[in-house]
């Protein structure tokens, strides 16, 4: 706009400036005035080409600008790009691993567990008697074969926290009852004393926390008497809970 105003200001002055404008005749100022106003024309096509071109420079700058905007956002949405690449990676890697360590715990856990009754066939009396640990010789199962059914003795194989439950059976004429003994320990037990019913039953259970090679048997009550046959009424059961 102020350059416009200067070429119309320039153009004005250059009216009344001229030598010999007095003088003129009305052809003459005719001619002269359509010379002028070609020339305002001329003047203001100009001009609007300058401001076109000054509209296009600004354009372009606004242009240029919105650009270097998107091409730094592009930037920034790949290094975010990337480093959500890198996250899925590691967190892939972290799946991967992790279900290689529970295939491996699986793998590598122990497993222990074991079910016994004290007879395999027939039926039998124990005790009283000088050997009073109680060998049970009809094994149900023996997963990871830490029983022994030719001492009665289970032995950790792997420290760790076991269950361990029992059962007897007896009749009335002597004293029924057992014991849980932990090495060389005891731990639990049960007991009935003879009475004037036909037969007593009893079942006693612990968790005990074990080292490897720690050994866990039952054993008679003293001056003791326990029952079985194929009904399995006198057993011994025991499995690994988890290993420490």
């Amino acid at each position: 706009m102020e350059s416009r105003a200067f070429l119309l200001l320039s153009l004005l002055g250059s009216l009344f400036v001229e030598p010999g404008f007095g003088q003129r005749g009305d052809e003459d100022l005719n001619e002269w005035m359509k010379e002028k106003e070609k020339l305002m024309k001329n003047l203001e096509d100009k001009l609007k080409i300058v401001e076109c071109q000054s509209k296009t420079e600004a354009l372009g700058t606004r242009l240029n600008t919105t650009v270097d905007e998107l091409t730094r956002q592009k930037a920034e949405m790949e290094k975010l790009k990337k480093e959500n690449e890198g996250l899925k990676t590691k967190l892939d890697a972290s799946e991967k691993e992790i279900d290689k360590l529970k295939e491996n715990s699986y793998k590598t856990a122990p497993q222990i567990a074991f079910s016994a009754s004290l007879v395999s066939s027939g039926e039998m009396y124990k005790g009283p008697c000088a050997d009073k640990t109680l060998i049970f010789k009809r094994v149900f199962s023996n997963i990871g074969n830490a029983y022994n059914l030719n001492t009665g003795i289970f032995t950790a194989p792997v420290n760790g926290l076991y269950y361990f439950t029992f059962s007897t059976y007896g009749y009335n004429t002597h004293t029924m009852g057992a014991i849980l003994i932990k090495n060389t320990v005891r731990q639990i037990s049960v007991y009935d004393s003879p009475s004037a019913d036909g037969s007593d039953s009893s079942s006693n259970a612990a968790v005990l926390q074990l080292a490897a090679s720690d050994k866990v048997h039952v054993e008679l009550w003293d001056n003791g008497r326990v029952f079985d046959d194929l009904n399995g009424h006198t057993t011994f059961s025991g499995f690994l809970l988890f290993s420490l």
